[in-house]
């Protein structure tokens, strides 16, 4: 009785902790653009500069410069990958609540702010009447791509050191502004206000007093950002509607929900005790992939629903390869207690293997696979660490409760009839 009482209570609280953090964590999960509608682009990098390359590095730094962008746009979380050796894809999810009017012009601007080249320049007070640094020294081409670099500075302080393309102009410059301020701009933004020290005649000069590692790599970001000798051209480019986005969501969470509650029903109908066990055990899996989820900050789209439900229906053959192990060691006569402990063996090596496997696959696919390849891979090798929690190891834990309380151990509970039983 006193394993029936502890069966009951994981139950309950369960279901009440589960009651109690679903709406929240529902609300907090992120829908990428093909469910809550917004804009994608494909661009391809291509160097401004006659004979110039584009490298893995300039495009990493021109995705870094795109996000900003659109997180400085008031765009919520954009999701900005690369993709092969020259392209940058773009994907920003807009508000449903926005007007349709509104929708397009905020797509217009994006896509105009997307395309605008970083705008780098060490600018000067001098000949300046009002104060401000309006003299513009030296751009963004005028420094060698990726040259900026992080190095130890003196009393723990960290120094980012850069170079130019021609040491002439540099040192023209600093010769004429030494003990004054040369500012550094991105897109009209003062990132920084480094004082002159003496003149550069070597081609490169050294930023002191960056108190942080991060504080120095993000100087050194911009500085090479500015620097990048890339255009960007729109190779692609889909606009999904508010309406279309949440018809998408209703359509796929109507779906996903009518199978999940067939495969419940099919479960407790075919399997008794290990089909309710399972079905519960279903529920709280799809619980903890949505905490995983929230956990992550992961973005949910179509590709990562369809791996959503495909995971539910790895966890469903996990339960059906331990109900039907179960099920022939009943039949060959052994008590129910003995099928359980053997039918648990002999499946766990079965179900482990399947669940390897489709890791392994799951994460060919993440490594080589891009955009919605990458986010249906995520999904899955989630569920599956999910999966190996709550239906392998606590439908054994719940089922060894209910048959220890004594109140479960006729042989038609687990789906076998007597004249199937065989004795040893």
């Amino acid at each position: 009785m006193n394993r029936l009482v502890t069966f009951v209570l994981i139950i309950v609280v369960a279901f009440a902790v589960m009651g109690a953090t679903t709406p929240g964590l529902l609300n907090n999960t992120k829908l990428g653009l093909d469910l809550k509608g917004g804009i994608e682009i494909l661009y391809e990098a291509s160097p401004l500069t006659e004979g110039g390359t584009v490298t893995k590095e300039s495009l990493v730094q021109t995705a870094k410069s795109l996000e900003e962008r659109a997180n400085q746009s008031g765009v919520a979380e954009p999701e900005i990958t690369t993709e092969g050796k020259t392209r940058i894809r773009v994907k920003i999810a807009i508000d449903t609540g926005t007007s349709e009017q509104e929708r397009e012009a905020a797509i217009t601007k994006i896509r105009d702010l997307m395309q605008k080249p970083a705008e780098l320049q060490f600018r000067s007070a001098s000949g300046c009447t009002d104060g401000s640094f309006c003299k513009v020294e030296l751009v963004g081409s005028d420094f060698k791509s990726g040259a900026a670099k992080v190095e130890p500075g003196d009393l723990g302080a960290l120094n980012v050191r850069i170079e130019v393309k021609e040491k002439s102009k540099l040192a023209e410059v600093s010769e004429r502004l030494v003990n004054q301020q040369l500012a550094i701009f991105l897109n009209d933004e003062l990132m920084s206000a480094p004082v002159v020290r003496s003149a550069l005649t070597q081609g490169t000069a050294v930023i002191e007093g960056q108190k942080t590692r991060a504080e120095a790599q993000q100087l050194a970001d911009v500085i090479n950002l500015g620097a990048l000798p890339l255009k960007l051209t729109d190779k692609y480019t889909q606009s999904v509607g508010a309406t279309l986005g949440k018809k998408s969501l209703h359509d796929t969470l109507f779906a996903g929900g009518l199978a999940s509650v067939l495969i419940l029903i099919f479960m407790i109908v075919f399997y008794r005790v290990p089909g309710g066990v399972a079905a519960i055990c279903l529920i709280i899996f799809v619980w903890l992939l949505l905490a995983v989820f929230w956990m992550m900050n992961a973005t949910l789209t179509l590709p990562g629903i369809a791996a959503f439900v495909l995971g539910i229906g790895i966890a469903v053959d996990s339960n059906i390869i331990s109900a039907e192990r179960i099920k022939d060691e009943i039949r060959s006569g052994k008590t129910v207690a003995s099928s359980l402990r053997a039918g648990a063996k002999n499946s766990f090596r079965t179900i482990i293997d399947a669940h390897i496997t489709t890791i392994i696959a799951a994460g060919v696919l993440y490594f080589m696979g891009q955009g919605v390849v990458k986010s249906f891979a995520i999904v899955l090798m989630a569920s599956i660490v999910a999966n190996i929690l709550t239906n392998v190891f606590l439908p054994r834990l719940l089922l060894q409760l209910l048959i220890k309380s004594g109140k479960f151990n006729k042989p038609s509970y687990y789906g076998v009839k007597e004249s199937e039983i065989h004795a040893l």
